[in-house]
Order: C-alpha cells, then structure tokens, then sequence
C-alpha cells in the first residue's frame, strides 16, 4: 500500500469546519457579550493564519509577483483583524467582577497578570513579524497592496 503524505489541504477544511460548528453551537442568536477566552481564542486563530499566510507569500512572491502581493494583502488585513481583537480583549469586561476597563487602562496595555497576557505575549511576537515585513503605511492605509496583472 502506497505511503500518503499530508498536505494542507487535508487540515485547512477541518479548522473552517470546526471554527462554523462552534459558531453554530456556540453563539446564540441576540445580543450576548464575546468572552475574553473567546476573544483569546478568536486572536490565537488569526495570528495562526496570520504566519500561514506570511509563509505562503513569502514562497510565492518570488516566483509568481502578482499572486504574492494578494497574499501580502492579504496578510496585512488579518494582522489587521488580530490587532482590533486583542484591543477587544483589553476593553472587554473581566472574569469575576464584570468590570469593564477604562480606556486609558486599555492605551497604557496595564498587565493584567496570567493567564490574561498570553494575549499580549502572543500579539507581541507576531508585531515583531509584522514590523519586519510590512511598512507602517501599508498598515495604515486603506488599501493593502499593489496589485500586478
């Protein structure tokens, strides 16, 4: 019997479908408030695409530039999204007391001990990423690449 290797495509289909199944059965319909293990949990994920998508444009552009400057883009908009969700985590309100912070505790990031700065830890280890491969402008600009034909 021949030997299979795994490829991506295996995984990828099994991570969207657990991410829709727990959307399903998970998130009620109405107004509820995100928990901070779910927004904890929801920046993980994208800081998880975040390197899959820098690792795949980062083999791509090279090779075929147009496609690379999508995955670019691409990258740049998740870095985008996994930054609000750690600023969501920060303005969320706490386990235990409900207390919801002030603003100006959200702009100094006041550490808020373990296990709550896992959050921090990881967003800060994908920004040094982020530094490296994007410009402040294309973080800030309201479209995220070049795009070739």
């Amino acid at each position: 019997m021949p030997a299979t290797t795994a490829t991506a495509q295996d995984f990828v289909p099994y991570a969207t479908a657990a991410i829709d199944f727990h959307r399903a059965l998970n998130v009620p319909t109405g107004p509820l408030v995100a928990s901070r293990a779910e927004l904890d949990c929801l920046h993980e994920h994208l800081v998880s695409l975040h390197g899959l998508l820098d690792a795949h444009a980062q083999r791509t552009s090279p090779l075929l530039p147009a496609e690379g400057d999508h995955l670019r883009a691409a990258r740049t908009r998740l870095w985008q999204a996994a930054d609000h969700l750690h600023a969501a985590y920060h303005a969320s309100p706490r386990p235990g007391s409900g207390e919801v912070p002030g603003p100006e505790a959200c702009r100094a990031r006041l550490p808020e001990g373990a296990p709550e700065l896992s959050i921090c830890r990881r967003h800060q280890e994908t920004a040094q990423l982020v530094r490296r491969r994007t410009t402040p402008a294309d973080l800030h600009a309201p479209f995220t690449g070049l795009v070739r034909r």
